[in-house]
């Protein structure tokens, strides 16, 4: 039987497994063919004779790696290339400029970045081409406030709705409307050129308008549907009062809705999914058969308040050790997706920092089991951890050093906790991002 030590390392190696799928160089490999002087991209094909410029843009934290692929498959015929990435997650460039800027809260680098990026689409016409590279936190790492507004407005509202317990999909909508960019508006810019999205998706469904806000697809949101979720979370005396007034003007029809279906701004456009949550699941899966494992997967889409979703999975690896069921052991149970946050305390963590620390309560005592959460893009919160890796003496060792475990996990402050039990998990920035991956092993 494996040890608690083998079970861990275990653990730790499953995930990375995942991880190494997810790898976007890889993921564009596989979705963007070149044969010659054409591009085969799905079911498209591109003549790249028919194009005067060719341009490389994007944001998100997996940006600079998407960026690279490109430069490596278009070498000299891209004439220039600007991409927005999480401070960390940048990389050196042949012709392509990284700009390094703030996530999850946009700061005066994003807004630059922003800003050029528009410049650039501006100045195409129809004989462009424009790749635009989009993965998670592309949201935060291209503002450009719509008019009237400021940086600190959109910084004070993202805040609020971090700390509110909304979902990523309800925090872009708003988003999408307190911007010049998001919610198929940077399509706007780049039309009549021929644009192509090439999207790594960390959002459950993958829905386009979704992720990172949606820049190059439709958006179906509204402003009431903002003034709803300002509602719905009682924000409205903690946002700015210009953004709550933008939104008002807005639903009553004084400002343009985001573009919609049936723009003709869509017409040049290709939407492409390049990677998801499934591609990091079946390569985890495969390395822990691998390792002899019986797997199962709890959800290839969790969401909802991270403890809570924590609490269930622990329990059904409880199940496991005490029955056998659903699977025997020793067994392996993943699951993927993004759960959310209410910060009622003042301490310091991540959603997957939180999911461990509530999973290590739950399963305190339990011998041979392990519980491993982290981001695949290697942060969680604002802290350097990618997340936590916990087992059935966690409680026990922090109770070792005077510390009780369910007040640091009321007060919001799993990682001073865990880092006190040397429970957290640490990989760097991974230069990619497909949402959460969680990973349960029983003995």
């Amino acid at each position: 039987m494996p040890s608690l030590v083998d079970l861990r390392a275990h653990a730790r190696e499953i995930f990375f497994a995942g991880l190494s799928a997810a790898d976007p160089l890889e993921a564009i490999n596989r979705a963007v063919q070149r044969e010659g002087d054409r591009l085969h991209i799905r079911e498209r094909f591109y003549d790249l004779n028919r194009f005067q410029r060719i341009y490389v843009t994007g944001c998100g934290k997996a940006a600079a790696r998407m960026a690279l692929a490109m430069e490596r498959l278009l070498g000299d015929r891209i004439t220039a290339g600007i991409v927005v990435v999480k401070y960390g997650h940048g990389m050196k460039l042949g012709v392509t400029e990284v700009i390094e800027a703030g996530h999850p809260v946009p700061d005066d680098a994003g807004l630059n970045g922003a800003r050029r990026i528009a410049e650039l689409l501006r100045s195409c016409d129809k004989n462009d081409l424009v790749f635009f590279l989009l993965s998670g936190g592309g949201s935060a790492l291209l503002p450009y406030p719509a008019e009237g507004l400021s940086l600190a407005d959109k910084q004070r509202t993202t805040e609020a709705l971090l700390k509110s317990g909304a979902s990523i999909l309800e925090i872009n909508a708003v988003r999408k409307h307190l911007s010049r960019l998001k919610g198929g508006q940077l399509a706007g810019l780049a039309a009549p050129a021929t644009l192509i999205s090439l999207v790594l998706s960390d959002v459950i469904g993958d829905s386009l308008e979704t992720i990172a806000s949606g820049p190059t697809v439709p958006d179906s949101s509204t402003y009431s549907d903002c003034l709803h979720i300002i509602r719905h979370y009682q924000l409205g005396p903690k946002i700015p009062s210009a953004v709550l007034e933008y939104l008002e003007r807005g639903a009553r029809g004084e400002s343009a809705e985001t573009p919609q279906h049936l723009s003709g701004i869509f017409e040049r456009v290709q939407n492409v999914i390049i990677g998801n949550i499934r591609t990091a699941l079946s390569s985890a899966l495969r390395r822990a058969d691998e390792l002899g494992y019986h797997t199962t997967i709890f959800s290839e889409a969790i969401q909802g308040e991270s403890r809570a979703v924590a609490r269930r999975f622990a329990a059904l690896l409880k199940e496991i050790a005490a029955s056998d069921q659903p699977v025997s052991r020793p067994a392996c149970v993943i699951s993927g997706g993004e759960t959310t946050v209410t910060v009622r305390g003042d301490g310091l963590g991540g959603r997957n920092q939180e999911f461990a620390l509530a999973a290590a309560l739950e399963v305190s005592g339990v011998d041979q089991i392990v519980v491993l959460s982290a981001g695949t893009d290697g942060t969680d919160g604002p802290t350097d951890a990618a997340g936590g890796i916990v087992d059935g003496k966690t409680v026990e060792r922090a109770i070792a050093r005077g510390l009780d475990a369910a007040a640091f996990l009321d007060r919001n402050d799993s990682h001073h906790l865990l880092q006190a039990t040397h429970d957290l998990l640490f990989t760097g920035p991974t230069l990619t991002n497909v949402m959460d991956l969680q990973v349960g092993l029983v003995a």
